[in-house]
């Protein structure tokens, strides 16, 4: 027993020990050795192999390809079955074989003479057992796994593959690309189809595949040698399912929701474009521009077309794209590579359908209200104006005097326009508004393209208007005997001033009204010399009346 202790003593302490008269000299012994050979294990390594005298008659170096056997088995030369026993991988050591160990009184052939006893001078570089199993070993792993691998899953992954000796023999990151697979249906070697099983994405494993479960006695190139462990280090980048439909997740919807998006609608909306490791590989908050698009219409890729159908304006979610409802086999330029699964962080800012009209919402109305806003009227009223996200545009408080406008005569967007109408003095609404009755896909001066704009609205004051083209029109019906009530002294002559005091005691009376917005002395003039036919600054009522049959058939040629 004692005996036995110190041989396994030795191993580990670097002695020489005698084994069954061969004589072993471990010169140098690797710091880390996880195991060690053990009868029945296989082995591949390199020797030479030289007579007493120094003399080289056989050299695995010089034949460019190591040699393979089994311990144990009889497969070997007696005095290496034994030498080699307690080797770890990348351990040199001298084994001094005697003639009984070796070929004996017999020799070989004209290369070894009987009786000769042999230095093996050995490097081992792989040990392996048909019972073993693939190995691993978590590196490090990500804090959330939401998901990780198994059979039928497609996998992109970094690695770096090694002999069990250390030597490389192919790694991802030299070509600048994952190795992408189907994991499970005989795309990788069984080991890797093995040990990639159970990884989740970010996480990072060292992979132990014995060589029959690997390239086995063929090897694989000039690289990977017949029956070689490989060891691979894989960062596990991404991971989907064929079957994978989109996944929604993370949602912020906002209190209140008029309404969802439906197909057909257009959106605008800010994102955050990454993959599953976290890595970002486009954002629209970086070029400080919304992506505008129609949803449900294949503008876009079909993940992100199914993923932004049933939001509200203003909801926040995330959204991850199989790689066959985003960008497929064939990635998207440099940045998204091939079979890529997608996730999006999405902010809805604002969407709207092509047939909407404009949202009308009083918030405030007052108990008497007698008149109520309409075409050609001028109004004066106060307004804030922003965007459905809450950024504020403009407001009528930036100016020292209220806002007017005539409705009808295209001096404020449509969409503005319709929202101001039927109001009555002291009402306040809010008016949602629609970027084709706003200010379109060009957008304008401090608004975006395509935005949809909201409006609070207060109606200040209200002056009723006249139709266009004309300066006054009568409220309540005309006199019959109109000149006679224009000619105030009775002279049959009515000059400017007389004209003006009719015209001014009429709208005072209320029985007609002037155009609103303009200077009534420039309305006066320009009607007087509408009605003055021969310009010699009086009317008579011939001029009068030759004024109104040409009104009436004027306007039966219209009708």
């Amino acid at each position: 027993i004692l005996l036995l202790l110190l041989l396994k003593a030795c191993t580990y302490i670097g002695c020489n020990p005698t084994i069954g008269d061969v004589v072993v000299d471990r010169y140098s012994i690797p710091i880390l050795c996880p195991r060690e050979v053990k009868s029945g294990d296989y082995v591949r390594y390199h020797y030479n192999v030289t007579f007493q005298d120094g003399k080289t008659f056989d050299s695995s170096y010089e034949r460019g390809a190591a040699s393979v056997g089994q311990t144990g088995q009889g497969r070997l030369i007696a005095g290496i079955d034994k030498g080699i026993l307690g080797m770890c991988v990348n351990e040199k050591r001298k084994v001094t074989v005697p003639p009984h160990l070796a070929y004996g009184s017999l020799g070989a052939g004209d290369v070894v003479p009987p009786d000769s006893t042999l230095v093996f001078d050995l490097m081992l570089l792989d040990m392996w057992n048909k019972a073993d199993l693939v190995v691993t070993e978590t590196v490090s792993s990500p804090r959330d796994c939401k998901r990780s691998v198994k059979r039928t899953d497609f996998v992109r992954y970094h690695f770096n593959g090694t002999l069990l000796d250390g030597t490389p023999f192919d790694s991802s990151y030299n070509k600048g690309q994952t190795h992408d697979s189907l994991v499970g249906e005989g795309w990788l070697i069984k080991g890797m189809d093995e040990g990639i099983l159970g990884m989740c994405v970010g996480e990072t494993r060292n992979i132990i595949i014995p060589p029959f479960l690997a390239y086995g006695e063929k090897g694989s190139g000039k690289e990977i040698p017949s029956q070689a462990t490989l060891v691979f280090n894989v960062l596990l980048a991404d991971l989907h399912n064929p079957k994978d439909d989109i996944t929604v997740e993370n949602q912020v919807v906002p209190e209140v929701c008029a309404r969802k998006s439906v197909a057909g609608d257009y959106m605008r909306y800010h994102y955050n474009g990454t993959f599953l490791n976290g890595v970002t590989f486009d954002t629209s908050y970086q070029r400080n521009n919304t992506y505008n698009t129609y949803i449900g219409m294949g503008y876009v890729i079909s993940g992100m077309d199914k993923g932004l159908q049933g939001v509200c304006i203003g909801e926040r979610r995330r959204v991850t794209l199989p790689p066959h409802m985003a960008y497929g086999e064939q990635g998207a330029g440099k940045d998204i590579p091939g079979s890529a699964v997608l996730v999006f962080d999405i902010h809805v800012i604002d969407f709207h359908n092509p047939k909407d009209s404009v949202e009308v919402h009083v918030t405030h109305k007052p108990e008497v209200c007698n008149l109520t806003s309409d075409v050609d009227d001028l109004i004066h009223y106060h307004y804030n104006c922003s965007l459905l996200d809450g950024t504020r545009l403009f407001s009528s408080s930036d100016y020292d005097n209220l806002q007017d406008t005539v409705l009808g005569a295209d001096k404020v967007i449509d969409g503005l326009d319709e929202g101001l109408r039927g109001m009555c003095v002291g009402e306040r609404r809010t008016v949602i508004i629609p970027p084709h009755l706003g200010h379109g896909e060009k957008g304008a001066t401090g608004v975006p393209g395509s935005a949809v704009l909201h409006f609070e609205l207060e109606l200040m004051d209200l002056q009723k208007g006249v139709p266009e083209g004309y300066l006054f029109v009568w409220v309540e019906d005309a006199p019959l005997e109109l000149f006679q009530a224009m000619d105030i002294n009775q002279n049959g002559e009515v000059p400017i001033e007389e004209f003006g005091e009719f015209i001014m005691l009429q709208v005072a009376e209320g029985k007609g009204r002037m155009k609103p917005g303009v200077d009534p002395e420039e309305i006066i003039a320009d009607m007087f010399r509408n009605q003055d036919r021969n310009k010699d600054g009086v009317i008579v009522a011939e001029e009068l009346k030759l004024k109104v049959e040409e009104d009436k058939e004027r306007m039966h040629e219209e009708l």
